[in-house]
Formats: C-alpha cells, structure tokens, sequence
C-alpha cells in the first residue's frame, strides 16, 4: 500500500505560482509512475501531469504546458508539482496519484492522494 498526501496548495491571484508537493509513505514511490489531476467545480476529474519512474519522461495537458512542471525526488519519495502563470481555469482540487504508467487516464493509477486545494483569484 502506498499513502499519498499533497500539501501546498492555497489562494492566489492570477500570475502567481505555487508549488504542489506529494508526499508518500508505506511503500518507495521510485517504482510508480506519478501523475498529478484536479477536478473544477462542476467538472469530472482531468489529467494535468505525469512523469515516468526514472523521472526522466514527462507529459502535460495541453492547458498547462509551459507553466507547469513536475519533478520528482525519489531520495525523498515526493512528487511536485510547480505551477506558474496560475490562471482562473486553474481553480481545481488537484490529486496526486500512483501508477504502473504514466498514461494520462485514471485507471493507469492505483493510489491516490485526498487533493489539495488551488484557488486562483483575478
């Protein structure tokens, strides 16, 4: 079993940045593949980011390449995800999560973290 928890999400005006960090115990996070969704009010939950194990592949939503990046520290079994140029549409509830792949459905993952929440203020 592997726990997730994010933490660093919060209240922003629009331009700003911030930093998503996912935390994890039970198991090493270096054999998952990570990704990171939000769900919007009103709106199904959507992929944002993934890396591969390695760290070494990545992918991006359309919407965020660009701002976003994730990154991982495997030393430290966290994830991140580092968001700048935070736009309204950025409002979401966002997840992290842990997989066999990097794809970008939910199904690739088999833990999840309770989400933080990001509000982006004009």
């Amino acid at each position: 079993q592997v726990q997730l928890v994010e933490s660093g999400g919060g209240l922003v005006q629009a331009g700003a940045s911030l930093r998503l960090s996912c935390a994890a115990s039970g198991r090493t996070l270096s054999s998952y593949a990570m990704g990171w969704f939000r769900q919007a009010p009103g709106k199904e939950r959507e992929f944002v980011a993934s890396v591969s194990w390695s760290g070494i592949t990545t992918d991006y939503t359309d919407s965020v390449k660009g701002r976003f990046t994730i990154s991982r520290d495997n030393a430290k079994n966290t994830v991140y995800l580092q968001m700048n140029s935070l736009k309204r549409e950025d409002t979401a509830v966002y997840y992290c999560a842990a997989g066999r792949s990097y794809l970008r459905i939910e199904r690739a993952y088999d833990y999840w973290g309770q989400g933080t929440q990001v509000t982006v203020s004009s």
